[in-house]
Order: structure tokens, then C-alpha cells, then sequence
């Protein structure tokens, strides 16, 4: 069963949608809209398809996410008291006592997924991991260990992964393009913008590089053009 994002262009790139209970990273440097697209993927499941979804967010903060939504003129506050949006913002962990803390994270998420029957989540961004951890060792296991269990959850689930902006750069740890089922990079190369599906599991994508824009409604996908690899230049 596909999974459609709603995210114009986008679908019709993937069969039309995500495979129902896998995880796509969504890899991209400063500027190219990760943020959005999670927000888009979850706002859409509320709105078209009666999909309950929680944006999990280690970096930006609860009410900036809210009003950076509301400045793409999407009613959340309907949803929201619908109980078919949410946004839970992991507080900041001091470096040494992720370990302690990660369990107890994800059981706190697998409980908010169970009472909203969430069908969709976004973790945003597998890069803070990074920041609050000692050893590439401790990085990896978590990275894993989360993997396996939104497995367990049966979402559908987006994280996203800030890059350096290299166009070969798939993620910052190097881990995050294997655990997860599907990759889309995004690219900024001002003043425009690319995306190109790199890899999505059981799904006949298109391989192409197409241009996309950031409008008042969110992401739009250019499916009509193409780009070469050669024209990103690093």
C-alpha cells in the first residue's frame, strides 16, 4: 500500500507515494526546505487523507514550527484540536546522557503514536545526534536502534539529515542512507533548487534531477524539467 506525501510532483516520482510502514531520509544542506518538507508530508496526511501524523523535532522549537506552518496559510489549528497533528519537541540532552535518555525517548514516542494511531511521523534531524553524543560508535547503535523500531511502530516515516551540501553527500554520518528504506536529496544552488530521488525499495522510481520551488503553499516539484548531474556543481 502506497503512502501518498501530497507534496505536488512528488508523488507521481514514486508510484504514487511511500511504501506504507517505511522511512525516507530527506538529505539536503541550509536552504533547501527539510523543515517544509516534513511539515507538508505531515499537515497533507491530515488534511487529504485523514492520517494522523507527530513531527518529532530535536532542533527547532514547538512554536516555531507552528508558525512557520501558518505562514503557508495551513489551518493547523483544526487539526491540531482534532487530535490529527502533533508536534513534540525533544528537550536538549547534555552530552554523555543521550544513552540514558534514548529509550526512554522512544518509548515516549511509541506512546504518543499509539493514542493518536498515528500513520505518519517525521524526526527532524538525525544531524542533532551528533551534536549530543561522545563516540561515532554511540551515533551508529542509535541510528540503528532507531531504525528497528520504527519498524516495530508501522509508520510511515521521514527523518531528515542536514548535509554539507556536496552533491554526492548522502548524510552527515554515512549510516543514515542504509537503515532507512528510501533517500531524497535536496539541493540549493542559488538562486534555484533541486531534488532527485537516489534510492526508494520496492518502488520503480524516476531517476532524474527535477527543480522545485518553495511557494506559499509549500514544496512544488517541477516534474516537467530536468536538470543534468553535471550542472550541480559542488
Amino acid at each position: 500500500m502506497r503512502v501518498p506525501t501530497g507534496i505536488q510532483g512528488l508523488d507521481e516520482l514514486i508510484e504514487g507515494g511511500l511504501l506504507e510502514g517505511s522511512s525516507t531520509l530527506i538529505a539536503g544542506g541550509t536552504g533547501t526546505g527539510k523543515t517544509i518538507f516534513g511539515s507538508q508530508y505531515i499537515y497533507n496526511g491530515a488534511k487529504d487523507y485523514s492520517e494522523p501524523g507527530i513531527y518529532i523535532t530535536f532542533e527547532e522549537g514547538e512554536k516555531n514550527l507552528w508558525w512557520n506552518m501558518k505562514n503557508f496559510r495551513w489551518d493547523v489549528a483544526k487539526y491540531t484540536e482534532q487530535n490529527m497533528m502533533k508536534i513534540y519537541k525533544v528537550s536538549m540532552i547534555e552530552p554523555g546522557e543521550f544513552a540514558a535518555r534514548f529509550n526512554s525517548e522512544i518509548e515516549r514516542i511509541k506512546d504518543m503514536v499509539d493514542k493518536m494511531n498515528a500513520k505518519r511521523l517525521v524526526i527532524d534531524s538525525t544531524t542533532s545526534f551528533g551534536m549530543w553524543m561522545e563516540s561515532d560508535h554511540e551515533i551508529r547503535y542509535s541510528l540503528f536502534k532507531l531504525a528497528e523500531e520504527l519498524k516495530e511502530m508501522n509508520v510511515t516515516t521521514l527523518l531528515t539529515a542536514e548535509t554539507l551540501g556536496g552533491k554526492s553527500q548522502l548524510s552527515r554520518f554515512g549510516v543514515e542512507e542504509f537503515i532507512t528504506d528510501g533517500v531524497i536529496s535536496l539541493y540549493y544552488r542559488p538562486p534555484r533548487r533541486f531534488m532527485m530521488v537516489r534510492k526508494m525499495r520496492g518502488t520503480d522510481h524516476n531517476k532524474d534531477i527535477h527543480p522545485y520551488d518553495i511557494t506559499s503553499h509549500g514544496l512544488e516539484i517541477n516534474t516537467q524539467e530536468r536538470v543534468l548531474w553535471e550542472s550541480l556543481v559542488d
